[in-house]
């Protein structure tokens, strides 16, 4: 079976793994103060050229989507995503379980619209009854959307102006932040950094065990957040498990590589699918590429290649992803393509 399902399906990518084997037996102080942490910190930091950033280790996207949200805002506030943004959808109400509601504006194939935005922050504040309502307290977009889209460095800048009129941070959710700067045309590492306030480094999805990287911009942002982190039951023990594998990654370029082996594979899938007269339902430039299907097919296909339906299957068609990731193959890619010419692998 040859699975395209998501990109997290496999452990580590092998660098990730030698490192940690390495490390094994090796005993240093809990909780992320130790010299892998700091190593990897250091080589965070130079990557993003942001010197002077705050950077926390966390093992997993909703985790840190929920205790970066609670650090952000004040005890009565909420934030501001689009409908299909991974808070308000697939994270089983993190957010609202720690007393902040999302609050949502429509979605443009994933993305936000800053003239939205814009327009319902100035609405809420020039309605007089703002003081019974939930107040906007931070911004949430993804880098790459659950969609798959990008957003130009435009349309960041734009976001992030209008968050900042408003004297409410930029929150940007990296999970697979890799797979978005590779199928970027003008967003880089260090331009991400300058037009939000936090963002997160997305490991668990771009080639690592498991681990997010918090970078804060801002240090105002996040006062005492360590505290916080502990509160969430957010601070892994053997924290060094975290520093070691991005230390790793933002060594000799490997978390852009894995970023562009991801993306470059997709879209030599995206070829494939087109060239056997299937469209895509999202003009997807990174690794997760969206497909209608007529059911024949997929029923056809399912024997050898693995997939997720993205909603409800249709009647005679249905929507499905395929994702590629650091450990996806050109074989992969062939094997997909023989089972849709010939029926089998």
């Amino acid at each position: 079976m040859v699975r395209f399902d998501c990109d997290y399906m496999a452990g580590a990518h092998p660098k990730v793994l030698d490192a940690i084997v390495r490390i094994n037996n090796v005993q240093t102080p809990g909780y992320a103060h130790d010299s892998f942490c700091d190593e990897a910190r250091k080589l965070i930091r130079e990557s993003c050229g942001t010197p002077d950033a705050g950077v926390f280790f966390m093992v997993g996207g909703t985790q840190t989507n929920a205790t970066v949200l609670d650090g952000l805002l004040p005890r009565i506030g909420g934030v501001i995503a689009v409908e299909s943004g991974h808070i308000n959808v697939h994270e089983a109400g993190a957010v609202e379980f720690c007393g902040h509601k999302v609050i949502t504006l429509p979605s443009h194939q994933g993305k936000m619209c800053a003239g939205e935005l814009r327009d319902y922050l100035y609405d809420f504040y020039a309605d007089e009854t703002w003081p019974f309502m939930t107040v906007p307290g931070a911004v949430y977009i993804s880098f790459p959307t659950e969609n798959g889209t990008i957003y130009s460095l435009q349309e960041l800048k734009d976001l992030h102006e209008i968050a900042g009129e408003y004297n409410i941070p930029l929150f940007v959710d990296g999970a697979r932040l890799g797979y978005g700067l590779a199928a970027s045309p003008d967003v880089t590492l260090p331009l991400l950094a300058q037009n939000c306030d936090v963002f997160y480094i997305g490991g668990t999805k771009m080639g690592a065990l498991f681990g997010e990287a918090v970078v804060c911009v801002n240090p105002a942002c996040l006062k005492g957040f360590e505290n916080l982190m502990k509160a969430h039951g957010a601070v892994l023990a053997k924290g060094r498990l975290l520093g070691v594998q991005f230390a790793q990654l933002f060594t000799d370029n490997l978390y852009m590589e894995i970023g562009r082996h991801g993306v470059e594979l997709a879209m030599e899938l995206r070829r494939i699918l087109e060239a056997k007269g299937f469209r895509p339902f999202i003009d997807s430039p990174t690794n997760q590429q969206f497909f209608v299907l007529p059911n024949e097919v997929i029923d056809r296909i399912s024997s050898g290649i693995s997939f997720e339906y993205w909603g409800l299957r249709g009647e005679k068609e249905s929507k499905v992803r395929f994702v590629t990731s650091w450990e996806t193959t050109p074989e992969d890619i062939r094997a997909l393509e023989t089972i849709l010419t010939n029926g089998l692998l």
